[in-house]
């Protein structure tokens, strides 16, 4: 059974004050998406999408045109699809308010892909480092999800997911017997050098080792019709808000509570980095270094 990686790539990067996206940060200039490409192949995925932006394509195929040389581990070549988050996606009924340009979250993403994902499918940030354990572990639960009603995730420690140089937005999870029971999307947590963390926007403390959704997500094909209802719904509550969003924990967490999804918790020993803030930059680049020089990544990537 094929499975697909899905790269949310449409993303604007504000905080970071640029396209993190493709910025250049491995030591023979990868970036962050080659890295979980290369994991999730080793893992046993055979296809590739990138959620972008129509101007990004180019851009795109330019750094990871090579894809189309390679091969999976079954010996079939890698499939390559792209699909374009922009405002043509958005449902009739409603009327972009005026003078946005944001796109409409990570619901509207992944919904955008529906043309271009017939296969259990794993769906992660294009700028965030999960690790192999990861794909290994999500390959075979996609490889056990039944095709309705059911999804996996893998999540990772909160102290090892937040920033020093800023304020970050993390989901929240809570779980029962290996199943995710609820997820809180969490804004404006933050990082003190000794180790603390705090919800700025209530002011608790959170405990460090608190699990978190970091948008590492399994589902199966069917997932896009209850993507397609629940972005309706948030559209029609959302009016004309400038900066609405629909945030995949969100569904997700409302889809189990409401008894329609069951979603397997998943741990990784990996560990997870990424860029939220331009400061982070040095610290991922040093600990990619260190990983191609422990034989973790080849030399070079693109090899």
């Amino acid at each position: 059974m094929k499975l697909s990686l899905v790269i949310m790539a449409a993303g604007l990067g504000s905080r970071y004050g640029g396209n993190k996206q493709v910025d250049s940060i491995g030591p023979h200039g990868e970036i962050l998406m080659e890295y979980s490409i290369h994991d999730a192949l080793r893992a046993g995925f055979g296809k590739v999408v990138f959620i972008i932006k129509p101007e990004m394509r180019e851009m795109v195929e330019g750094r990871c045109g090579y894809l189309r040389r390679r091969t999976a581990l079954d010996g079939t070549p890698v499939e390559v699809e792209y699909a374009f988050q922009d405002f043509s996606s958005i449902p009739a009924f409603y009327s972009i308010p005026q003078g946005r340009t944001r796109p409409f979250g990570t619901v509207h993403a992944l919904l955008c892909a529906a043309e271009t994902v017939r296969e259990p499918c794993c769906v992660i940030n294009a700028d965030d480092f999960y690790g192999f354990d990861a794909y290994r572990q999500m390959a075979q639960a996609l490889h056990r999800l039944p095709a309705e009603g059911h999804a996996a995730m893998v999540g990772y420690l909160l102290k090892n997911t937040a920033s020093l140089h800023g304020t970050v937005t993390r989901g929240l999870c809570a779980g029962r017997e290996g199943f995710l029971t609820s997820v809180q999307e969490t804004r404006n947590i933050q990082l003190y050098s000794d180790g603390t963390l705090r919800d700025l926007g209530t002011g608790r403390s959170l405990d460090p080792d608190s699990v978190v959704s970091m948008n590492f997500w399994g589902f199966m094909p069917s997932v896009f019709s209850v993507l397609r209802r629940d972005f309706e719904e948030f559209l029609r509550a959302a009016g004309d808000a400038p900066g609405a969003e629909r945030l995949l924990p969100e569904m997700v967490d409302e889809q189990i509570r409401r008894g329609l999804l069951k979603v397997s918790l998943l741990s990784s020993a990996g560990q997870w980095f990424g860029m939220t803030y331009r400061e982070d930059r040095t610290a991922v680049a040093q600990a990619l270094r260190r990983l191609h020089e422990s034989g973790e990544y080849p030399e070079r990537l693109r090899g």
